[in-house]
């Protein structure tokens, strides 16, 4: 798997591409959705047996659209389901500071709040790992088939030790993603451009490692 920190310095024009995506980036929303367009396109020429990147420009809106959409609903669900217990939790935690609080109802509304971080903490995870099987059932299938979640629990389950390595593997992305942020500036974007390269080759791995019809 360490091959997905060095296939896209393969391409010899890797350092333009990637700075290209993270200067279109750098455009709130369509930015962001023409990136997951490239790292679609940039999967297929993988899927070609291609190591190199999707030519970089501000063509991929339509192929990244559905799948920003998928991944917006999942986010606003893991959120939605945290504030179920956050919302009452910060209720009772202000009602309590107006004049003298019951101790037990102040401890009550920090678990809430503890409870419901803790569970956006698992929802994120979950959808981390389910990431793969989302991209793909999107891909092929479009909104509807991303957010079957039937579908994409049969798809991870095929295979479960590669389902795990792709999620570790897409948390390592993550992370190299925001340590532009040390560097400030467009060094954020740059990571996070060389991270849907390496998410691009994470989810082919996990394609090929998986049962099931293939994406595409």
């Amino acid at each position: 798997m360490t091959e997905a920190f060095v296939w896209p310095f393969r391409d010899p024009e890797w350092v333009v591409k990637l700075l290209i995506i993270a200067l279109i980036s750098l455009i709130p929303i369509v930015g962001a959705v023409n990136g997951i367009g490239w790292m679609l396109a940039t999967l297929d020429r993988l899927r070609a047996g291609e190591e190199r990147l999707a030519p970089a420009n501000l063509s991929y809106l339509g192929r990244g659209i559905r799948l920003f959409v998928v991944e917006l609903i999942y986010a606003l669900v893991v959120v939605a389901v945290g504030l179920i217990l956050y919302i009452p939790g910060v209720a009772l935690a202000a009602h309590q500071g107006n004049g003298n609080g019951n101790a037990g109802l102040i401890a009550l509304a920090i678990l809430l709040n503890l409870a419901a971080f803790g569970l956006i903490t698992i929802g994120s995870l979950a959808y981390t790992f389910l990431l793969p099987a989302i991209v793909l059932a999107t891909d092929r299938g479009g909104i509807g088939a991303g957010l079957s979640v039937a579908e994409v629990l049969r798809r991870s389950r095929a295979n479960p030790i590669n389902t795990l390595i792709a999620g570790l593997m897409l948390i390592a992305a993550s992370f190299i993603g925001g340590l532009g942020v040390i560097a400030c500036g467009i060094g954020a974007f740059l990571t996070a451009a060389f991270a849907l390269a390496m998410q691009a080759w994470i989810i082919r791995s996990f394609e090929i490692g998986t049962t099931g019809p293939p994406a595409g």
